[in-house]
């Protein structure tokens, strides 16, 4: 999968942006608050419409302008493709794929898959259940439609049933239901268990290879899946997961209301990090969080490799920089092949990374390239 070119307009602090990336390489640096992630973002947009840093759409529109494009132009299964977002402040935006209008975006990543490391990402063990169920969600989106529709739709019940019990004891009406949104998200919630219990099986099988060579194998990562605990085996079929939910859900509903809000579901899951039998999340130093969530990330990267056949777009966002030199070039190691984007703030070489692009950013705007 490679971008060959990306077109920005009036996205973040772009106001016109048109770039020609190399195959391999790509260095984007300037000064920081230049627009370097904000590149990096559109690029993974193109890919699940989904922002790491934005809820809302509306926010990655520049200040002062009515909408936002960005259209990239992409090789994918050997054919060339143009995937386009366009963003309508007040209105729902509209994904295109060679013209035709796509109903879902989980449509875009059957043509372009990402990867992107952050500096936020270097604490994704240490934070709480939701940093890793974002993860989840952004690496499951991109390889499974279904997926996709079925969070987004989870979300909108989530939010409804969130409200119900919120203000049932002012508006008692509200009650009549309240077992309606209960009974939609013990659907969909059925489907988020089960992708992502078989996507942390692939991890499980990842990952911890990836770590035993990140720490010279001095530590062994284990990966537990935390889910409802009415459901025994989150590996079983969709159909046999929904009365297990339905029984967890039914049980719940009178704390539910007590507590007025959502006790029940899969958007308390978590995924366990456990490095030589101990929580990651509170027995690692920090050194060693981080070299777990590198390899979560770089496990995804394999992951999608093996799913598409194909590399993912990596997209290393000023991540290089928060790490130590043993833990720079074992990350420039393990990405031989595929494209690559990385931002810096200086025109540096990477060690171990030849031939390619560099791009000069600066407020928004594309002051230089070279070949690097």
């Amino acid at each position: 999968m490679i971008v060959q070119k990306l077109e920005l307009e009036q996205f973040r602090n772009y106001e016109r942006l048109q770039a020609e990336f190399d195959s391999r390489v790509n260095l984007i640096y300037g000064d920081n608050a230049q627009g370097k992630t904000n590149l990096l973002e559109a690029i993974a947009y193109l890919s699940s419409a989904r922002s790491h840093r934005a809820r809302y759409d509306r926010d990655l529109i520049r200040v002062g302008a009515d909408g936002a494009l960005v259209r990239g132009t992409l090789l994918s299964r050997d054919r060339t493709f143009v995937q386009e977002a366009r963003l309508i402040r007040g209105r729902s935006r509209q994904l295109y794929s060679n013209g035709v209008r796509l109903k879902s975006a989980g449509a875009l990543g059957e043509v372009l898959n990402t990867v992107l490391f952050c500096p936020e990402d270097l604490f994704l063990i240490r934070e709480g259940g939701a940093a890793r169920r974002r993860f989840l969600d952004q690496a499951i989106c991109q390889l499974r439609p279904r997926y996709e529709q079925a969070l987004t739709e989870y979300g909108r019940l989530y939010e409804s049933k969130t409200r119900i019990l919120r203000d049932w004891k002012e508006k008692p009406a509200l009650l009549d239901t309240l077992d309606v949104y209960s009974a939609g998200m013990v659907e969909k919630g059925a489907i988020l268990i089960h992708y992502r219990a078989h996507f942390i099986k692939r991890l499980r099988i990842n990952a911890p290879a990836i770590h035993r060579d990140f720490s010279g194998g001095r530590e062994n990562l284990e990966l537990n899946y935390e889910t409802v605990s009415s459901v025994d085996d989150p590996l079983r079929p969709v159909r046999e997961l929904i009365p297990l939910l339905r029984s967890h859900m039914e049980s719940h509903r009178q704390a539910e209301l007590e507590a007025r809000q959502c006790l029940s579901g899969p958007h308390k899951d978590d995924l366990a990090v456990l490095l030589n039998g101990m929580p990651a999340r509170t027995f690692g130093s920090q050194g060693q969080a981080r070299t777990a969530a590198l390899s979560l990330k770089l496990a995804q990267r394999e992951i999608s490799q093996e799913e598409t056949g194909e590399w993912p777009v990596l997209l290393l966002d000023d991540v290089l920089s928060e790490l130590d030199p043993r833990r720079q070039a074992f990350v420039l190691n393990r990405i031989r092949g595929g494209q690559i984007f990385i931002t810096c703030c200086e025109e540096d070489k990477l060690e171990g990374l030849e031939g390619g692009k560099a791009f000069h950013i600066e407020n928004g705007a594309l002051l230089r390239e070279s070949r690097t």
